[in-house]
């Protein structure tokens, strides 16, 4: 275990932010289009309140998949195995190269900037799964090997069924997104543990950021809490269902969509008691391109909310907040 410093108190440690109403999508529905079972219409209600999470909330959540519930414990039960091996196990796949030189990829803490910077109240594990033959082989652990591989198979296979529907919302081509990523894209996975705190009102878990990637598939621990989305001022609580995805679009989509669709800003917070755990699938565009708002949503009326930027300079993965 790394050792933290505790931030300063950031809420009152009695407060209890309010569940938020997250629309839950169903993917089969959604996708659905044949008439003479009534799938246009199920899928147009579907498509409807998948508007509204992505222009209000920015994340939802996607039940009916057709992630095998199976897979999903697997990958949790394996992330577990790993996070409870001896820290001489674990540091044989440190993120320090020599013993201090950061990388992205491997175990540890995010990078320390400065010997005043508050490190998150976690322990990470940080992969890059796609492009294959870009996966650094050496930093991934045996128990997650097999498990991480499929459980990237299947992700990649929902991701590329929400996006043409999302394309779809905005009247651009159904594989606008799809090409926007580019041959290159860049996904990892990033195993996030949450130890016990004894003073959650002085730690956050992950401190308040939006995603600066273009959209990420969650996997969370059902049983422990923690995750809060900021809407309007307000913290909310981000429900926790068993084998459900929440899906959280990056900056690199609301850039995209100029602005109509959000990237929210959200955060961890700690558990006196209990542990938490979670697995993030990151999608980002290949970091070679430039990204903007897309030229159909631009007009005299709606001008462009964003310059074009390169994606290359978002790393990294997170946009923080005070």
């Amino acid at each position: 275990m790394h050792a933290w410093n505790l931030a300063h108190e950031h809420d009152d440690p009695d407060a209890t932010a309010a569940a938020a109403p997250v629309p839950v999508i169903d993917l089969g529905c959604l996708c659905q289009t044949t008439a003479a079972s009534g799938g246009e219409e199920s899928a147009a209600g579907e498509a409807a309140r998948l508007r509204s999470a992505l222009q209000s909330w920015g994340l939802f959540l996607v039940t009916n998949h057709g992630i095998e519930a199976s897979l999903m414990d697997a990958v949790m039960e394996a992330s577990r195995e790993f996070f409870r091996q001896p820290l001489e196990e674990k540091q044989k796949h440190t993120n320090l190269v020599d013993g201090e030189h950061f990388q992205l990829e491997g175990y540890g803490n995010d990078r320390v900037a400065s010997e005043d910077q508050v490190l998150d109240w976690c322990d990470r594990l940080y992969l890059k799964v796609e492009p294959q033959e870009e996966r650094n082989l050496a930093l991934w652990p045996t128990c997650l090997r097999d498990v991480l591989h499929e459980f990237t198979k299947e992700c990649t296979r929902v991701k590329d069924r929400l996006l043409p529907e999302m394309a779809k919302l905005l009247e651009l081509d159904d594989d606008y997104f799809v090409n926007q990523l580019g041959d290159k894209a860049d996904t990892h996975a990033r195993f996030n543990y949450y130890p016990p705190c004894p003073r959650p009102d002085l730690a956050f878990g992950l401190k308040p950021h939006s995603d600066a990637t273009f959209i990420s598939l969650l996997m969370v621990d059902n049983s422990v809490g923690g995750l809060q989305v900021l809407r309007d001022g307000v913290w909310y609580d981000v429900p926790a269902r068993l084998h459900t995805l929440l899906i959280n679009l990056g900056d690199q989509m609301e850039i995209m969509s100029n602005g109509i669709f959000k990237s929210p800003v959200h955060r961890v917070v700690t558990n006196a008691e209990k542990e938490r755990l979670s697995v993030v699938l990151f999608y980002s565009v290949d970091p070679e391109r430039e990204i903007q708002p897309a030229g159909k949503l631009i007009d005299e009326n709606h001008p462009p909310l964003y310059k074009k930027v390169k994606v290359k300079g978002t790393y990294p993965m997170r946009t923080q907040f005070p």
